[in-house]
């Protein structure tokens, strides 16, 4: 199912799969983008003409990866994978990371634990300027989170003012976090081991270190 890029860390992850992508074509590397937003992946294919390079992109979701051949390796772009609702979702998108992996493959999957919404921040409305004219806004409306389950809830309302013509949307984005011992616990069953945890600038993190962290991942 297309889904449009709708938060600003979905618009950061989406920026550094394209740099990322792109840079890795120039570099002469065979390099393959996924992603269930048709919207994206069009924006990445005339990225990539407009550098004339090209790109091969598959438009499918993580959890359902079905892919004609397998990769050396396979990395997340940013922690998209907290976007999956649940540890069933989650463990299928594993799943389908293995099995596009030769025995020895490699996998990075960035992972964070997201914080609350400041109570000042619901509410409070943001502003920017179409080129158009229009005036686009977003607020969080609410949020719900769930220590138990590990997921977090956020309204998000996007707006679109121009002239005498409105347009209002309210979409939830729920996020799921794992521990580090549950996250291996489903890398494990998936058939994969994890071999590093690290910072983004690659420096070994504590089993209580926060943050985001850059799970590095073998298939067994």
């Amino acid at each position: 199912m297309a889904r449009p890029v709708s938060t600003t860390a979905e618009k950061w992850f989406w920026i550094t799969f394209q740099c990322r992508a792109t840079e890795g074509r120039r570099r002469g590397l065979d390099v393959d983008g996924v992603d269930s937003s048709a919207d994206m992946l069009e924006r990445l294919r005339r990225r990539a003409d407009e550098q004339g390079i090209g790109a091969t992109v598959f438009h499918q979701r993580m959890e359902a990866l079905n892919l004609p051949r397998r990769y050396r390796a396979i990395f997340l772009a940013g922690p998209t994978f907290t976007l999956l609702p649940d540890d069933a979702t989650a463990l299928a998108a594993l799943r389908g990371i293995r099995a596009h992996l030769p025995e020895g493959g490699t996998a990075l999957v960035p992972l964070f634990t997201p914080a609350p919404t400041p109570a000042e921040q619901i509410s409070r409305v943001r502003t920017a300027a179409a080129p158009d004219g229009a005036e686009h806004r977003v607020s969080v409306v609410a949020e719900q989170r769930d220590e138990t389950a590990r997921t977090q809830t956020t309204l998000l309302r996007y707006e679109r003012h121009h002239g005498t013509d409105s347009t209002i949307e309210d979409r939830p984005w729920t996020m799921h976090w794992y521990t580090r011992d549950q996250f291996e616990t489903l890398a494990t069953t998936a058939g994969l081991t994890v071999t590093a945890v690290t910072d983004p600038d690659g420096k070994p993190v504590p089993a209580d270190g926060t943050g985001l962290l850059h799970c590095r991942l073998q298939a067994t």
